[in-house]
C-alpha cells in the first residue's frame, strides 16, 4: 500500500509499504544490525523515497530527543519527574530538553518554534491541560504527547500518567482518625488541578465514612507551596478551636505548617499531628520527620517515557489512563491525641 504523500509519514506508514513490522522498521533507523540485508535495503530505499526523518532518529539523522515541559520548575516535585524521564532517557542514549512555560500564551508559541526547530521525538507535559490549540500543532507536528497528572480531563487520545491521589487523601486521613483525631485540618492545593480535587475529597470522605463533620473552616486554601502551608497553618491554629491535626496537600505545604506551629510556641506531633503529600526526598530530614502519602514521582516520570518513545516508535499503548498506586508513609509528625 504506498504512502499518501499529503499525510506526514510516519514509521507505522513506512512499515506498512514495505511489508514488515514497526520495530523491524525502527532497528534499521537505530543502525541495529539485526535486519536482513534485502529488508533493510528495501526500508532505507523507502525511507529515502518519502524523506523520512524520525524526529530525534538516531544513526545519523540528528539528536533523539523528549520535551519535558512543566508550568514551573521551582519545586523539589520536578526533580523527582526529572529524574525518571533522564533515568530512560539516558538507558536509551537520549536526549531531554526540560522546559517551563509558566501558563502564558508567549512562551507557549516560543516552546512550539523551539520544539519545531529541534525536531524532538516526543513531549511529555506535567500538571498541565493539553489546550486545544496546542493539541491540534502538536498533532499537525506529528509529534506523540503524553500527560503526566493532567491539570484537566485529557483528550482521549492522549495517554494520561497520575497517581491515586483520592485513595492517597482518604487513607492519610484516615490514619488521623485512627489515632483519635476528630478536628483535622486540610490546606488543600490548586483548585484547578485535578489532583488537589481528589485528594480534598479522599479526605472529605474519610470523615464522612467515621460520621465526622466536614467543616468548612478547618479547610483552606492553599497552592502546593511553603508559604500557603504557613498561612494556612497558621489560619488554623489561630480558630477559636484549632485542629489538633493537619493535613497538607503536599509535602512543601506541610513544612510551612511546621513553621506556623513553631512560631504559635507548639510542637509537632505532642500539639500538632502534620501529614504531607508527595514523600520528596528532603521530609525524611525535616524535624521531626514528616509522616506523608508517598507518591511515586520518578516512577511516574519513568513510565512517562517509556510511554512516548513507544508512540515515538510507531506502537500502541494498551492502557492511556494509568494510575500509580500511593503510599502512607509513617514517620514521627503524628502522634495519638493526647487532649
Amino acid at each position: 500500500m504506498a504512502i499518501d504523500e499529503d499525510r506526514k509519514v510516519t514509521i507505522a506508514a513506512i512499515a506498512q509499504e514495505a511489508g514488515v513490522s514497526v520495530p523491524t522498521v525502527s532497528r534499521v533507523i537505530n543502525g541495529r544490525s539485526d535486519v536482513a540485508p534485502a529488508t533493510r535495503q528495501r526500508i532505507e530505499e523507502l525511507l529515502s523515497q518519502h524523506d523520512y526523518r524520525r524526529r530525534g532518529a538516531r544513526g545519523g539523522m540528528g539528536a533523539s530527543l523528549i520535551d519535558l515541559v512543566f508550568n514551573d520548575l521551582d519545586s523539589p516535585w520536578a526533580v523527582e519527574i526529572i529524574r525518571g524521564v533522564e533515568e530512560v532517557a539516558h538507558a536509551s542514549g537520549m536526549g531531554t530538553v526540560v522546559s517551563a512555560i509558566h501558563r502564558r500564551t508567549a512562551p507557549t508559541r516560543q516552546w512550539l518554534q523551539n520544539l519545531r526547530a529541534r525536531a524532538s521525538d516526543g513531549v511529555i507535559l506535567v500538571t498541565s491541560d493539553l489546550a486545544p490549540g496546542l493539541h491540534a500543532e502538536l498533532r499537525r507536528l506529528n509529534v506523540p504527547v503524553v500527560v503526566v497528572d493532567p491539570a484537566g480531563v485529557p483528550s482521549l487520545d492522549v495517554p494520561t500518567i497520575g497517581a491515586t491521589n483520592w485513595t492517597g487523601g482518604l487513607r492519610a486521613t484516615e490514619y488521623l482518625i485512627s489515632l483519635g483525631h476528630r478536628r483535622i485540618g486540610f490546606i488543600a492545593g490548586p483548585a484547578s488541578l485535578m489532583c488537589s480535587r481528589a485528594r480534598l475529597d479522599g479526605y472529605r470522605a474519610a470523615l464522612e465514612a467515621a460520621g465526622i463533620p466536614v467543616v468548612d473552616e478547618l479547610i483552606q486554601p492553599g497552592n502546593f507551596y511553603h508559604e500557603a502551608g504557613f498561612t494556612g497553618g497558621m489560619s488554623l491554629l489561630d480558630l477559636k478551636e484549632p485542629p489538633t491535626a493537619i493535613f497538607a496537600a503536599s509535602d512543601q505545604m506541610a513544612l510551612g505548617v511546621y513553621e506556623a506551629v513553631r512560631q504559635k510556641g507548639l510542637r509537632v506531633p505532642g500539639d500538632v499531628s502534620v501529614v504531607g503529600f508527595d514523600d520528596l526526598p528532603e521530609v525524611r530530614w525535616s524535624s521531626p520527620p514528616l509522616t506523608t502519602v508517598r507518591q511515586p514521582l520518578v516512577e511516574m516520570g519513568i513510565l512517562a517515557a517509556r510511554t512516548v518513545m513507544r508512540l515515538a516508535q510507531g506502537e500502541k499503548v494498551e492502557s492511556p489512563r494509568v494510575e500509580l498506586a500511593t503510599e502512607l508513609v509513617i514517620r514521627d509528625s503524628t502522634s495519638s491525641l493526647s487532649r
